[in-house]
Protein backbone atom coordinates (compact mmCIF):
# COMPACT_ATOMS: atom_id res chain seq x y z
CA UNK A 1 0.00 0.00 0.00
CA UNK A 2 1.50 3.22 -1.06
CA UNK A 3 1.33 6.14 1.52
CA UNK A 4 2.98 9.19 2.13
CA UNK A 5 2.10 12.52 3.87
CA UNK A 6 0.70 13.99 1.21
CA UNK A 7 -2.34 11.00 0.65
CA UNK A 8 -5.25 12.55 0.04
CA UNK A 9 -8.65 10.72 0.37
CA UNK A 10 -11.35 12.23 -2.32
CA UNK A 11 -14.55 13.30 -1.40
CA UNK A 12 -17.85 12.64 -2.95
CA UNK A 13 -17.57 16.25 -3.75
CA UNK A 14 -14.91 16.01 -6.22
CA UNK A 15 -12.52 17.88 -3.71
CA UNK A 16 -9.78 15.92 -1.77
CA UNK A 17 -8.27 16.06 1.98
CA UNK A 18 -4.95 15.17 3.28
CA UNK A 19 -5.83 11.32 4.68
CA UNK A 20 -3.58 12.77 8.02
CA UNK A 21 -4.87 15.48 9.97
CA UNK A 22 -3.91 17.44 13.38
CA UNK A 23 -5.76 17.67 15.38
CA UNK A 24 -6.12 20.49 18.42
CA UNK A 25 -9.09 19.30 21.03
CA UNK A 26 -8.59 21.24 24.27
CA UNK A 27 -5.24 23.09 22.69
CA UNK A 28 -5.26 27.25 23.60
CA UNK A 29 -3.34 30.01 23.43
CA UNK A 30 0.26 29.65 22.60
CA UNK A 31 0.33 25.27 22.90
CA UNK A 32 -1.84 25.32 20.14
CA UNK A 33 -0.49 28.16 18.20
CA UNK A 34 2.74 26.39 18.48
CA UNK A 35 1.42 23.06 17.78
CA UNK A 36 -0.49 24.40 14.49
CA UNK A 37 2.97 25.57 13.07
CA UNK A 38 4.37 22.37 14.36
CA UNK A 39 2.55 20.13 12.98
CA UNK A 40 3.02 22.21 9.48
CA UNK A 41 6.72 22.47 9.56
CA UNK A 42 6.52 18.53 9.96
CA UNK A 43 4.65 17.90 6.90
CA UNK A 44 1.11 18.31 8.20
CA UNK A 45 -1.71 20.21 5.45
CA UNK A 46 -4.83 19.05 7.40
CA UNK A 47 -5.84 20.80 10.72
CA UNK A 48 -9.31 20.02 12.81
CA UNK A 49 -11.07 22.37 14.63
CA UNK A 50 -13.81 23.30 16.52
CA UNK A 51 -16.52 25.96 17.76
CA UNK A 52 -16.42 24.22 21.22
CA UNK A 53 -12.10 23.86 21.43
CA UNK A 54 -12.50 27.71 21.73
CA UNK A 55 -9.55 28.06 19.06
CA UNK A 56 -10.41 28.39 15.70
CA UNK A 57 -9.35 32.30 15.95
CA UNK A 58 -5.59 30.82 17.05
CA UNK A 59 -5.76 28.01 14.28
CA UNK A 60 -6.49 30.45 11.54
CA UNK A 61 -3.75 32.76 13.29
CA UNK A 62 -0.94 30.50 13.21
CA UNK A 63 -1.56 29.43 9.94
CA UNK A 64 -0.91 32.81 8.68
CA UNK A 65 2.33 32.44 10.82
CA UNK A 66 3.35 29.64 8.78
CA UNK A 67 3.96 30.98 6.01
CA UNK A 68 2.43 28.90 3.55
CA UNK A 69 -0.72 30.20 1.05
CA UNK A 70 -3.83 29.47 2.71
CA UNK A 71 -5.08 27.25 -0.27
CA UNK A 72 -2.41 24.55 1.11
CA UNK A 73 -3.65 23.96 4.31
CA UNK A 74 -7.09 22.21 4.97
CA UNK A 75 -9.03 23.90 7.70
CA UNK A 76 -11.98 22.06 9.25
CA UNK A 77 -14.19 23.30 11.89
CA UNK A 78 -17.61 22.25 13.28
CA UNK A 79 -20.22 23.43 14.94
CA UNK A 80 -21.84 22.67 18.17
CA UNK A 81 -25.30 22.22 18.37
CA UNK A 82 -27.46 22.45 21.58
CA UNK A 83 -30.01 19.55 22.54
CA UNK A 84 -33.38 22.19 21.26
CA UNK A 85 -34.04 23.02 17.83
CA UNK A 86 -32.75 26.27 16.22
CA UNK A 87 -34.03 28.04 13.27
CA UNK A 88 -32.34 27.58 9.87
CA UNK A 89 -30.69 31.06 10.15
CA UNK A 90 -29.87 31.44 13.28
CA UNK A 91 -27.62 28.22 12.84
CA UNK A 92 -26.69 29.84 10.17
CA UNK A 93 -25.52 33.09 11.49
CA UNK A 94 -23.27 31.05 14.50
CA UNK A 95 -21.91 29.01 11.73
CA UNK A 96 -20.77 32.63 9.96
CA UNK A 97 -18.76 33.23 13.15
CA UNK A 98 -16.48 30.74 12.50
CA UNK A 99 -15.38 31.97 8.83
CA UNK A 100 -14.29 35.23 10.52
CA UNK A 101 -12.06 33.17 13.00
CA UNK A 102 -10.44 30.52 11.16
CA UNK A 103 -9.53 32.27 7.86
CA UNK A 104 -7.75 35.15 9.10
CA UNK A 105 -5.79 35.66 5.46
CA UNK A 106 -8.05 38.80 4.69
CA UNK A 107 -8.46 37.17 0.96
CA UNK A 108 -11.61 38.86 -0.59
CA UNK A 109 -13.29 35.62 -0.30
CA UNK A 110 -12.59 33.73 2.73
CA UNK A 111 -13.81 30.11 3.15
CA UNK A 112 -13.66 27.06 5.36
CA UNK A 113 -12.70 23.82 3.96
CA UNK A 114 -14.75 21.59 5.77
CA UNK A 115 -17.91 22.32 8.54
CA UNK A 116 -19.15 19.39 10.47
CA UNK A 117 -21.95 19.46 12.65
CA UNK A 118 -20.44 18.34 15.54
CA UNK A 119 -22.88 15.83 17.63
CA UNK A 120 -26.33 14.87 16.76
CA UNK A 121 -27.97 17.08 18.97
CA UNK A 122 -31.54 18.54 18.97
CA UNK A 123 -33.56 15.20 17.76
CA UNK A 124 -34.75 14.81 13.78
CA UNK A 125 -35.87 18.72 13.41
CA UNK A 126 -33.14 19.78 15.07
CA UNK A 127 -30.25 18.29 12.75
CA UNK A 128 -32.48 18.30 9.76
CA UNK A 129 -32.72 22.46 10.38
CA UNK A 130 -28.85 21.93 11.13
CA UNK A 131 -27.45 20.33 8.30
CA UNK A 132 -29.76 22.89 6.15
CA UNK A 133 -28.06 25.61 7.07
CA UNK A 134 -24.65 24.13 6.12
CA UNK A 135 -26.22 23.10 3.04
CA UNK A 136 -26.82 26.77 2.46
CA UNK A 137 -23.44 27.78 3.55
CA UNK A 138 -21.84 25.59 1.10
CA UNK A 139 -23.92 26.94 -1.94
CA UNK A 140 -23.47 30.16 -0.73
CA UNK A 141 -19.53 29.36 -1.50
CA UNK A 142 -17.64 29.95 1.55
CA UNK A 143 -17.76 26.57 2.98
CA UNK A 144 -16.41 23.82 0.18
CA UNK A 145 -17.51 20.54 2.02
CA UNK A 146 -20.08 19.90 4.68
CA UNK A 147 -20.29 16.51 7.13
CA UNK A 148 -20.90 15.64 10.27
CA UNK A 149 -19.29 13.76 13.39
CA UNK A 150 -20.53 11.63 16.05
CA UNK A 151 -23.58 10.39 13.89
CA UNK A 152 -24.75 7.04 13.68
CA UNK A 153 -26.60 5.66 11.41
CA UNK A 154 -30.20 6.18 12.14
CA UNK A 155 -29.21 9.79 12.23
CA UNK A 156 -27.54 9.46 8.92
CA UNK A 157 -30.14 7.63 6.92
CA UNK A 158 -32.39 10.17 8.23
CA UNK A 159 -30.53 13.64 7.35
CA UNK A 160 -32.09 15.16 4.02
CA UNK A 161 -29.88 15.48 0.80
CA UNK A 162 -27.51 15.94 0.20
CA UNK A 163 -25.12 13.45 1.97
CA UNK A 164 -22.46 14.52 3.97
CA UNK A 165 -18.85 14.13 2.90
CA UNK A 166 -17.29 13.04 6.06
CA UNK A 167 -18.66 11.53 9.20
CA UNK A 168 -16.23 12.13 11.98
CA UNK A 169 -16.04 9.27 14.77
CA UNK A 170 -13.94 8.19 17.25
CA UNK A 171 -11.95 4.98 15.61
CA UNK A 172 -9.39 3.39 16.97
CA UNK A 173 -8.69 -0.99 17.38
CA UNK A 174 -10.78 -1.02 20.43
CA UNK A 175 -13.80 1.06 19.16
CA UNK A 176 -14.44 0.10 15.59
CA UNK A 177 -17.62 1.56 15.35
CA UNK A 178 -18.22 -1.25 12.79
CA UNK A 179 -21.65 -0.75 11.74
CA UNK A 180 -21.37 3.56 11.38
CA UNK A 181 -17.95 2.42 9.06
CA UNK A 182 -20.13 -0.33 6.70
CA UNK A 183 -23.15 2.60 6.21
CA UNK A 184 -20.51 5.42 5.36
CA UNK A 185 -18.36 3.46 3.30
CA UNK A 186 -21.58 1.58 0.88
CA UNK A 187 -22.43 5.19 0.64
CA UNK A 188 -19.71 7.23 -0.41
CA UNK A 189 -19.42 8.88 3.04
CA UNK A 190 -15.32 9.65 3.81
CA UNK A 191 -14.32 9.12 7.45
CA UNK A 192 -12.39 10.56 9.73
CA UNK A 193 -11.14 8.95 13.09
CA UNK A 194 -10.41 11.55 16.39
CA UNK A 195 -8.73 10.16 19.52
CA UNK A 196 -7.06 7.59 17.03
CA UNK A 197 -4.27 7.11 19.64
CA UNK A 198 -7.01 6.06 22.35
CA UNK A 199 -6.14 9.42 24.46
CA UNK A 200 -2.60 7.20 25.03
CA UNK A 201 -4.04 5.16 27.84
CA UNK A 202 -1.67 3.85 29.66
CA UNK A 203 -3.72 0.58 30.00
CA UNK A 204 -4.41 0.34 26.44
CA UNK A 205 -0.69 0.86 25.34
CA UNK A 206 -0.20 -2.29 27.53
CA UNK A 207 -2.04 -4.39 25.58
CA UNK A 208 0.37 -7.29 24.06
CA UNK A 209 -0.99 -6.70 20.53
CA UNK A 210 0.42 -2.98 20.63
CA UNK A 211 3.24 -3.87 22.31
CA UNK A 212 4.84 -6.73 20.08
CA UNK A 213 3.35 -5.13 16.64
CA UNK A 214 5.85 -1.75 18.01
CA UNK A 215 8.55 -4.09 18.92
CA UNK A 216 8.40 -5.78 15.09
CA UNK A 217 8.36 -2.41 13.55
CA UNK A 218 10.69 -0.66 15.59
CA UNK A 219 7.93 2.25 16.05
CA UNK A 220 6.11 3.59 18.83
CA UNK A 221 2.99 2.65 19.53
CA UNK A 222 1.05 5.73 18.57
CA UNK A 223 2.26 4.87 15.02
CA UNK A 224 1.05 1.37 14.73
CA UNK A 225 -2.03 2.98 15.82
CA UNK A 226 -1.75 5.76 13.17
CA UNK A 227 -0.69 3.36 10.53
CA UNK A 228 -3.63 1.29 11.18
CA UNK A 229 -6.32 3.87 10.58
CA UNK A 230 -4.39 5.02 7.59
CA UNK A 231 -4.18 1.48 5.91
CA UNK A 232 -7.97 1.05 6.91
CA UNK A 233 -8.93 4.01 4.67
CA UNK A 234 -9.70 6.17 7.61
CA UNK A 235 -8.68 10.13 7.93
CA UNK A 236 -7.07 10.14 11.33
CA UNK A 237 -6.56 13.48 13.49
CA UNK A 238 -3.72 12.60 16.05
CA UNK A 239 -3.18 15.54 18.26
CA UNK A 240 -0.26 16.36 20.69
CA UNK A 241 1.47 20.09 21.55
CA UNK A 242 4.62 17.83 22.19
CA UNK A 243 7.02 19.03 18.79
CA UNK A 244 8.54 15.58 18.71
CA UNK A 245 5.32 13.42 18.69
CA UNK A 246 4.04 15.70 16.66
CA UNK A 247 6.68 14.86 14.16
CA UNK A 248 6.73 11.51 15.10
CA UNK A 249 2.97 11.04 14.52
CA UNK A 250 3.87 11.68 11.22
CA UNK A 251 6.57 9.60 10.83
CA UNK A 252 4.18 6.04 9.56
CA UNK A 253 5.01 5.57 6.34
CA UNK A 254 8.28 3.83 6.06
CA UNK A 255 6.47 0.79 7.21
CA UNK A 256 3.55 -1.36 6.37
CA UNK A 257 1.23 -3.43 8.86
CA UNK A 258 0.93 -7.09 7.49
CA UNK A 259 -2.55 -8.76 6.78
CA UNK A 260 -1.73 -10.79 9.54
CA UNK A 261 -0.80 -7.50 11.49
CA UNK A 262 -4.65 -6.12 11.01
CA UNK A 263 -6.12 -8.48 11.80
CA UNK A 264 -4.60 -8.88 15.24
CA UNK A 265 -5.66 -5.03 15.75
CA UNK A 266 -8.99 -5.77 14.14
CA UNK A 267 -9.60 -8.73 17.06
CA UNK A 268 -8.83 -5.61 19.54
CA UNK A 269 -12.92 -4.38 18.86
CA UNK A 270 -14.51 -3.97 22.37
CA UNK A 271 -17.30 -2.70 20.56
CA UNK A 272 -19.14 0.68 22.39
CA UNK A 273 -17.09 -0.46 25.90
CA UNK A 274 -13.75 0.52 24.17
CA UNK A 275 -14.85 4.02 23.85
CA UNK A 276 -12.55 6.59 25.47
CA UNK A 277 -14.53 9.81 24.67
CA UNK A 278 -17.72 10.79 25.16
CA UNK A 279 -18.91 9.27 21.50
CA UNK A 280 -22.81 10.26 21.82
CA UNK A 281 -23.62 8.28 18.43
CA UNK A 282 -26.93 7.03 20.58
CA UNK A 283 -28.82 10.32 20.65
CA UNK A 284 -32.51 9.73 19.74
Amino acid sequence: MSLSIESTIKLASGHSIPQLGYGVYQARSKECEDGVKDAITAGYRHVDSAQGYHNEDIVGRAVIQSGLPRSEIFLTTKYMPSHTVHSTESVLDIVRKSLKKIDRTGDEKPYIDLMLIHAPFGGEQGRANNWDALVKAQKEGWIRDIGVSNFGVKHLQALPSPKPSINQIELHPFCQQKDIVKYCEENGIAIEAYSPLIRADKNRYENPVLKNLAKKHNKEIAQILIRWSLQKGYIPLPKSVTPSRIKSNADVYDFELTSEDMKALDGLDEGAKGACTWNPIDQP
